[in-house]
């Protein structure tokens, strides 16, 4: 019983990891300042195996968007043009939204090659960095 209990622990551990990374940084008694996007550009200029996949990480945001919005367009549209409901356009938009989010992350993750990165790391790796930066001017 307590090795099954171990196994089923290391399963979520390992699936949820988001959780243990981002720790420090969401459950703190002051939050840390909002940063810019010269400060971003600061940490992928100084971090030479962190910065480029940082970088590449937010330029998957725009496949992000452009599929959000295609998707969201295209499944009102078609909608509207076969139901003329309005709120069975509005719903389908958010749908289309979420669908076509999904669509530009897996492009993103494949024209961008990001399977092969460790994305959550650098984006820790920048957290560290930005905490330390903060701090030190404090």
């Amino acid at each position: 019983m307590a090795s099954e209990q171990s196994g089923l622990k290391e399963f979520w551990s390992d699936r949820l990891r988001i959780l243990g990374s981002y720790h420090p940084y969401i459950r703190r008694d002051t939050p840390l300042p909002s940063w810019s996007p010269a400060d971003v550009q600061q940490f992928i200029a100084s971090d030479p195996v962190h910065g480029p996949i940082l970088k590449k990480t937010r330029d998957a945001v725009k496949f992000l968007a452009v599929g959000g919005i295609v998707g969201a367009v295209s499944t009102a549209a078609f909608a509207w043009k076969y139901s003329k409901s309005p709120h069975g356009a509005a719903l389908s938009l958010g749908a289309g939204a979420v669908f076509g989010m999904s669509f530009g992350q897996e492009i993103a993750n494949h024209s961008l090659q990001l399977y092969k990165l460790d994305t959550m790391a650098a984006q820790v790796k920048f957290m560290e960095w930005w905490q330390k930066k903060t701090q030190g001017q404090s």
